[in-house]
């Protein structure tokens, strides 16, 4: 359900859903969908429900686990945690009721930083600037049993650590200019502790002008696995170039290649591991104490 993470921007990972269908050429090396094929074959409960052939695949149809959701409430130390490493959490099968339980976990587990990247911005949006409140209020309805017993209660009331929540940060992948374009101005409408981008793969200079001064951290990684796609070294120099001009973190992942995390041709001065201003260590002992008085 969870495990510590080799991803190099990470600390451990959170799934509480799987599967996924493609819906740009960053998909086409999906390393999710080929490790659920082989996790299927392996009999792993979580990968057995097939996709549509034409955009998803053996064992990588989405599913939600509700017997996933509630591991991050059992982590004690302040971990970084990347949500659905295997899935996209807006997928449109994932129920707004399920994506309250979700978020309903990250309120009650405010010693963690939850990072959560999508390609689908557009639902991220629609439910996160929900004039109305109507997502809010689902996620501060939600009661979980918490413990060992069932005699210890957690009541969840979210307008008490504010909205957005302070330890979830929302990330949109764009692996081009064409889907830099689209969906980076959906997450700058989105309410969001932290704002930042993926470019992996990166497939092509990607110019972020003054949108940058809307986002607390770029990710840029090339592609990896069998048939990886080249990155070239230009299109890193530029994103490191704006933004060291913006003043923005920067996380320079890993060059194209056969193997995850190899450096490859990344010279050293691309070779930048930075992460945005407010993280763990930023969620300090009394912002937590705080929150818990509140609940």
């Amino acid at each position: 359900m969870s495990s510590n993470s080799s991803i190099s921007w990470t600390g451990a990972t959170w799934s509480p859903t799987t599967g996924c269908d493609q819906v740009s050429r960053g998909c086409d090396h999906c390393y999710a969908l080929t490790l659920s094929k082989r996790l299927k074959g392996m009999g792993s409960a979580k990968y057995q429900n097939d996709g549509d052939p034409r955009t998803s695949g053996p064992g990588f149809g989405l599913t939600m686990h509700e017997d996933a959701l509630m591991l991050p409430l059992k982590w004690r130390k302040p971990r970084r945690v990347f949500v659905n490493s295997m899935s996209d959490l807006f997928h449109p099968k994932v129920t707004d009721e399920f994506l309250a339980k979700v978020w309903a976990v990250m309120a009650a587990s405010p010693q963690h930083v939850f990072q959560i990247l999508t390609k689908r911005p557009t639902r991220m949006l629609s439910l996160l600037s929900d004039p109305d409140g109507e997502f809010q209020g689902e996620v501060g309805g939600w009661r979980y049993m918490h413990g060992e017993t069932d005699t210890t209660i957690l009541t969840l009331e979210i307008p008490s650590w504010g909205w957005p929540l302070p330890n979830v940060h929302i990330g949109v992948s764009v692996e081009d200019q064409k889907q830099a374009d689209r969906r980076i101005p959906l997450l700058e409408r989105t309410p969001a502790a932290v704002r930042f981008i993926s470019a992996e793969p990166l497939l092509g200079e990607i110019l972020l002008g003054d949108r940058l001064r809307h986002l607390d951290w770029v990710i840029a990684g090339g592609e990896s696995g069998p048939g990886a796609r080249p990155m070239h070294l230009d299109w890193v120099r530029s994103l490191v170039t704006q933004c060291r001009s913006a003043e923005v973190p920067v996380f320079v992942k890993q060059d194209s290649g056969p193997r995850s995390g190899m450096q490859g041709r990344i010279p050293d001065e691309l070779w930048i591991k930075e992460f945005p201003h407010t993280d763990v260590e930023t969620v300090s002992a009394n912002d937590l104490e705080a929150a818990r008085r509140d609940q």
